[in-house]
């Protein structure tokens, strides 16, 4: 349960940044050289690299090297910890919505 937190806490803080979660994205389709998805970005090749640390270390993103380049690409499983954690909750509230929606009684119908 303790690891499953750590995770949580790496994913979930990885994307609060809308750098990281941009990052994210670009590369949801396809992988790009640390250099490309630099010049997506107004900050230094440093800054982006120590962006893709904090993904990486988040398990959200894997750098490779492909001759000279730093190739980034996504880890598909990796959003599964945050996934998993609100799949929780939608099942809790479709639950309670259920549960109040059969109180309330449906469309047209008189309630007591």
């Amino acid at each position: 349960m303790v690891e499953e937190a750590i995770d949580l806490d790496r994913v979930f803080g990885a994307l609060s940044d809308p750098t990281r979660r941009d990052m994210v994205r670009r590369v949801r389709d396809r992988s790009m050289s640390v250099g490309s998805m630099a010049n997506h970005y107004e900050i230094s090749y440093a800054g982006v690299a120590k962006h893709l640390e904090v993904l990486e270390r988040a398990g959200l993103v894997r750098k490779a090297q492909r001759g000279r380049e730093r190739i980034v690409s996504i880890v598909p499983h990796g959003l599964a910890a945050g996934s998993s954690y609100f799949d929780n909750y939608r099942a809790l509230w479709e639950e309670r919505l259920d549960a109040l929606a059969a109180y309330l009684g449906s469309p047209g119908e008189e309630v007591r």
